[in-house]
């Protein structure tokens, strides 16, 4: 069923930029020079990392002093007039939180031991205390698909009546644990990403936040569609055909009422390591063939984890502002082994109406979501 939820404002940092602008400014010029070469977290090797440099507001409360949260009351202060005004358009407890995370403050625990530095519900509770807001509010955790999930909640809580906006949000921080468990699967890249391309050999990993309103009403950015589904297939490793994958988009697209050729670009999962890269062309090659434009920009960023689909809805919502297309980084020998989708190297400027814009998780969890022009 289609509805008439929009996002009216949204914001988002990373390692590319401070702000949306900033950062969708950088992954048009396809720039990968923002990716920093650690040497300090695994004894004797080295990874690229996407690392955020900004300097980020303090937290004075122990118990929300984590660098998680501090990416997100970087974002606040920046939308600091537009929360004040939707504040105050619908109450204090008319608006929900959803904030989507996998690591919140494990780096944190491990130095103070302060046990709710861990709780995976930290931030959506920073978010609501510090706004003073009176509703629904939790974090969402699963795994790389959060982002999507988190709009998703937001979705039901306003169609449900229970919210009249929410604050959707996304956050992961760099941290040891997450480093060290992909590094233990041997899925970390030696050298930057190369997603779908033959010499392909895994992730970087990367931190970011962002930030959305999500309102009921006409708007500039529609969310017009989305899909969720499950694999039941490792926990770890996807189904390589990517049926529930496909799945997922024709999920969003039946909600969306559209057909496949009307989306005009993807953004891809798009990790570079073997088995998704796999799964995700066969899924993309089985909705839509070899026929949209379509591009991951997490060799630009790193994986964000919990923050990924939040940080790529963001540059979505920025593609269909500024009706360009962004480019995909990678050597360019591609990996022939899989369907040939169609990946664009350059920014393309052309209209587009509808975008497409996908997440997959550990645990077989699969996402996309369709956002479109009023």
């Amino acid at each position: 069923m289609q509805n008439n939820l929009h996002i009216s404002k949204y914001e988002a940092i990373c390692n590319l930029g401070n702000s949306i602008d900033e950062i969708f400014k950088n992954a048009i010029l396809c720039d990968n020079s923002f990716l920093t070469l650690d040497s300090n977290i695994v004894k004797g090797q080295k990874f690229y990392l996407g690392k955020i440099n900004h300097k980020l507001p303090k937290i004075e409360q122990s118990d929300y002093n984590l660098r998680c949260n501090r990416l997100l009351l970087y974002l606040i202060n920046k939308l600091n007039g537009d929360l004040n005004n939707l504040i105050a358009r619908y109450g204090k407890d008319r608006i929900g939180v959803v904030v989507a995370t996998t690591n919140s403050g494990i780096e944190e625990y491990e130095k103070n031991r302060v046990n709710k530095c861990f709780e995976i519900g930290n931030p959506a509770e920073f978010m609501k205390n510090y706004l003073e807001l009176g509703s629904f509010y939790e974090s969402v955790s699963s795994a790389c698909s959060s982002g999507i999930k988190a709009f998703s909640t937001a979705q039901k809580l306003i169609n449900m009546n229970i919210c009249d906006a929410v604050i959707v949000a996304g956050v992961d921080s760099l941290a040891k644990m997450p480093v060290f468990g992909f590094n233990s699967l041997e899925v970390l890249s030696k050298g930057k990403t190369n997603p779908f391309s033959k010499n392909r050999d895994g992730i970087n990993i990367g931190e970011a936040a962002a930030l959305f309103i999500v309102e009921k009403g006409k708007g500039e950015i529609l969310i017009k569609g989305i899909g969720e589904t499950s694999d039941a297939y490792h926990a770890a490793t996807p189904d390589p055909k990517g049926y529930e994958a496909s799945r997922a988009i024709n999920l969003a697209l039946k909600n969306a009422q559209l057909p496949p050729d009307a989306i005009d670009y993807i953004n891809l999962h798009g990790t570079g390591t073997i088995a998704n890269d796999l799964m995700e062309a066969n899924a993309v090659y089985n909705v839509f063939g070899g026929c949209v434009e379509a591009s991951s920009t997490k060799p630009l960023t790193g994986h964000c984890l919990g923050a990924a689909a939040s940080l790529e809805t963001a540059l979505c919502c920025k593609v269909l502002k500024n009706q360009t297309i962004l480019p995909h980084l990678y050597d360019g020998d591609y990996d022939f082994s899989l369907p040939k989708i169609n990946l664009i190297t350059k920014p393309v400027k052309k209209r587009i109406d509808n975008v497409l814009c996908l997440s997959f998780g550990f645990g077989g969890t699969n996402t996309a979501i369709i956002l479109g022009r009023e």
